[in-house]
């Protein structure tokens, strides 16, 4: 509308559509953004349900079972503080220096299988199983399972089929991280029987920066099958850096006064039952392995 038929329009007429214009704007609902766009939410494999539960819900609030937890944490600081007298590790210093062999994680009970975490393809909506006890003789660590490559059907998963068994954090008084100090050693050393099937030995070490969240340290086990025991002995220097599964070009060895975890895993495409028995987990020192690194380090910035 041109501004000389504005001014021809009568007041009590433009009165009466700034009054319909206002209840026009009352009829219109707001637009409602959703709870969920306001706050950033984890990421969510696909399938799985949402949890629209507040925060304040997820906590579970026992006075008891919270005096139990004090008690707990000021035991393990008081046993920190004790043995940091005894020497490293709380042992004394001779002993420390001139220890060759050390077991890790050795299967004697029910309680040492508490110490590990069991996964595989199932959490994403695959098919493959897994499973842990204890041996015949209740002195050996029996992993078992079903593995199985079906994706899930859920539009964007296109590889399934891994099973792993993972170590747990080492927790020190008011669940600090405590970490493995492996720097004496230079090989780690298992006593397994399995099936003949290959496994991927993953170790887990400390990070400083973000994007390392999910780099491991990784080699290969090979199991022979039947019915005798294996040692296996692999130095520290074969471990190769990856990120996701993927190897990375910048290699570094591994550190090893800050070891988190060690995991195997499973994937080699092979549907079927598996089995594995473990007897020790532990790590030596070799004399006759020199080797510092096996894979080349290049430079970024080489010397001219």
């Amino acid at each position: 509308m041109s501004l000389p038929k504005i001014s021809c329009v009568p007041a009590s007429r433009l009165l009466s559509s700034i009054h319909d214009l206002r209840w026009l704007l009352r009829s219109v609902t707001p637009l409602s953004v959703p709870r969920r766009a306001l706050v950033q939410s984890e990421y969510r494999r696909p399938g799985q349900p949402r949890e629209d539960k507040p925060q304040w819900q997820m906590f579970k609030f026992d006075f008891s079972k919270g005096l139990e937890g004090i008690k707990k944490h000021f035991k393990l600081l008081r046993h920190e503080f004790s043995g940091r007298l005894v020497g490293p590790e709380g042992k004394p210093i001779i002993e420390h220096m001139l220890e060759q062999n050390r077991v890790i994680w050795e299967f004697r009970g029910p309680d040492s299988l508490q110490e590990w975490t069991l996964s595989s393809d199932r959490e994403i909506g695959g098919q493959s199983e897994i499973y842990l006890k204890l041996g015949r003789n209740s002195d050996t660590c029996f992993l078992y399972g079903t593995l199985q490559n079906a994706p899930p059907r859920d539009g964007e998963t296109r590889y399934s089929g891994y099973c792993t068994m993972r170590s747990k954090q080492p927790l020190a008084s008011f669940d600090r991280k405590k970490h493995y100090d492996w720097s004496s050693f230079n090989t780690l050393h298992l006593r397994i029987r399995g099936d003949g099937r290959p496994w991927m030995i993953n170790v887990a070490t400390e990070t400083y920066f973000a994007h390392q969240k999910y780099d491991i340290y990784s080699y290969f086990l090979y199991t022979r099958g039947g019915p005798y025991w294996q040692d296996v002995k692999i130095p520290f220097s074969k471990f190769f850096l990856t990120n996701r599964g993927r190897i990375q070009d910048d290699q570094h060895p591994l550190w090893l006064d800050k070891i988190n975890t060690i995991g195997f895993t499973l994937g080699d495409k092979a549907e079927g039952p598996f089995q594995l028995e473990i007897d020790f987990i532990g790590v030596c020192k070799d004399y006759a392995h020199t080797e510092d690194f096996a894979y080349e380090v290049y430079k970024r910035n080489p010397e001219v």
